[in-house]
């Protein structure tokens, strides 16, 4: 059985934005190892091709040579402010959360675990008894690969018009489609995809994933963390790094393991705006009592079990647990960004790119608590 090439694994909280100007994306076109380590798949051809359309774009307008005859048209009274404003979507939280293993090809159907369990029980040691044999058995759990597509169409009216503005239209149009993959890869990452008989699942519906406990309510009467004193709070945090201690048979040590705290938002601002009538804040005693704990606010947890507001505690992975990364998630990622090949036409050209992902495997159900109605 031949393992997949793996590219490159980022850790939970490792990731980080990369920029790659004309001159990267060239120079990494003749060194496909380059790209591969970052899950992207150009050829050197479709770079080639996307430089020479993208080389050039026209002057700026200037200001009139004849004399000043008539009122100043107001273009010429326009003070233009640098660059363009995006308007932008939420952040996409799934690689901070979990990591990201770029491994495989975007070919692949399957990802496949092997997960293997010990059995063996010994016995009271006697003369002429038989000798216990121990054994071993393996399961394999799969995860089904999905691509997403999406693609550009430029004009060459269309350009020539935007440079006008000084819009860079198939550039703003690449970007648009690498964001779209994201976004999806994204999503797949926190709900999965449902296609049937297919296996790909995310961080909020992992078929591993231990259910949800109910947080107890406060003296308010509501369980949620905006409405909860200091002490609710931190006792409600308390009882979940107690519960993943337990639930683990004391594998994890929330006090000195490396955790992650995903939490929605509104309960997020509560560690921060709660505080003693000292000022001490529950995020202040959150980072003195357990500083290996990342808390993160995740959009996704809003409303995420039946509308109601989650947070999840786990174990970045559990030492000596495996032949593994020994990681409690893994998202594998064939292709974060591929290119399916350009087509020139008499009036423009169309471009066309792909990326692959297999959701969200959950590894060690034991390293994780999941809490409903903060």
């Amino acid at each position: 059985m031949k393992l997949s090439t793996l590219h490159a694994h980022y850790a939970p909280g490792s990731m980080q934005a990369i920029a790659l100007d004309a001159a990267d994306v060239l120079k990494a076109a003749t060194n496909p190892g380059m790209l591969a380590e970052l899950g992207l798949g150009l050829d050197e051809i479709g770079v080639l091709k996307m430089i020479k359309q993208n080389a050039g774009m026209d002057a700026a307008l200037t200001e009139p040579l004849t004399s000043q005859s008539v009122v100043t048209p107001i273009q010429f009274l326009q003070n233009w402010l640098p660059g363009a404003v995006h308007i932008v979507t939420a952040p996409r939280m799934i690689d901070e959360l979990v990591g990201i293993t770029i491994q495989g090809s975007w070919e692949d159907e399957e990802i496949v675990q092997r997960v293997l369990e010990h059995t063996s029980e010994a016995q009271v040691y006697g003369d002429f008894t038989d000798i216990p044999y121990t054994s071993w058995n393996q399961q394999y759990e799969r995860r089904t690969v999905v691509r997403f597509e999406e693609g550009i169409r430029v004009t060459h009216l269309e350009e020539a018009r935007a440079s006008r503005v000084q819009v860079n239209s198939a550039e703003e149009k690449r970007y648009a489609a690498m964001e779209s993959l994201e976004i999806e890869r994204n999503r797949v990452g926190f709900n999965g995809f449902n296609s049937g008989s297919g296996r790909t699942y995310g961080l909020l519906n992992d078929v591993d994933l231990p259910n949800y406990v109910t947080l107890p309510n406060g003296a308010s009467g509501s369980s949620t963390f905006s409405s909860k004193t200091y002490l609710e709070i931190t006792s409600d945090l308390t009882a979940m790094a107690t519960a993943l201690r337990n639930q683990s048979n004391g594998r994890v040590r929330p006090e000195m393991d490396k955790c992650m705290l995903p939490i929605s938002l509104a309960a997020y601002d509560a560690l921060i705006a709660t505080t003693t009538n000292f000022g001490y804040s529950v995020m202040k005693w959150l980072k003195e009592t357990y500083p290996n704990w990342t808390p993160i606010p995740v959009p996704e947890l809003v409303e995420a079990n039946g509308g109601i507001d989650v947070i999840y505690l786990y174990a970045v992975g559990v030492a000596a647990s495996g032949t593994d990364d020994n990681a409690t998630f893994v998202q594998v990622v064939p292709t974060k960004f591929q290119t399916l090949g350009t087509d020139q036409r008499v009036k423009g050209y169309e471009e066309g790119y792909t990326n692959a992902t297999a959701g969200i495997m959950t590894k060690r159900p034991y390293a994780i608590v999941r809490y409903s109605g903060v």
